[in-house]
């Protein structure tokens, strides 16, 4: 990547061809997911059951840091043109692939099941996998180091709700979540259990 295309924090302003062009993007496309997907598929999705109160603190507390970032990637211009720009958006589209599979993959899963297939069989958490490389190929499309730290920042967030999530899925699913945790990473390419933190 070219460095000089590169800065700790690119002047911010307003404007149509920002970092919130991308993101738009993925929420918009997660919104029609969300419309088209059934009922119970979205309450599946979004079912906090298993979760102690401070895993509900830390998830607003993660929200907020998130808003945050989503705020600074409004006046952020893209680097239209520039190495960074054409990098970052490799980057995303990577992202938003694995974003949206994963969510087909979950959707076509038996609601008393936890889902192991599709991209699933690289990740158990391949939705957060994807939302992170969706963020950090924006934060590389406008250039900025200060905002690709801030997305590595956002992602120990993130590990900390994946060790919620990954407890509330042993109560639910028990033996058969157990077993897929012992065979696929945590994260692409990286092998980790609920035990390891």
């Amino acid at each position: 990547m070219q460095l000089e295309h590169m800065e700790f924090l690119p002047q911010l302003k307003p404007g149509w061809l920002n970092g919130w062009l991308l993101l738009a993007v993925l929420y918009g496309i997660f919104g029609v997911l969300l419309i088209i997907f059934p009922r119970e598929t979205v309450r599946r999705l979004y079912d906090r059951s298993g979760w102690a109160r401070r895993d509900a603190v830390r998830r607003v507390i993660g929200k907020l840091i998130a808003l945050a970032v989503i705020g600074l990637f409004i006046f952020l211009p893209l680097k239209v043109g520039a190495a960074p720009f054409w990098i970052g958006l490799a980057i995303y589209i990577a992202g938003l692939i694995v974003f949206i599979a994963a969510l087909i993959n979950f959707r076509c899963t038996p609601l008393d099941e936890p889902v192991t297939q599709g991209v699933y069989r690289f990740s158990r958490h391949p939705q957060m996998v994807g939302l992170i490389v969706v963020f950090m190929g924006t934060a590389v499309a406008v250039g900025s180091w200060l905002m690709m730290m801030l997305v590595a920042l956002t992602s120990i967030g993130a590990h900390m709700r994946i060790l919620t999530e990954e407890r509330a899925c042993l109560l639910q699913y028990g033996a058969a979540y157990q077993a897929y945790m012992e065979t696929i990473p945590r994260y692409i390419g990286l092998p980790g259990s609920l035990s390891e933190k």
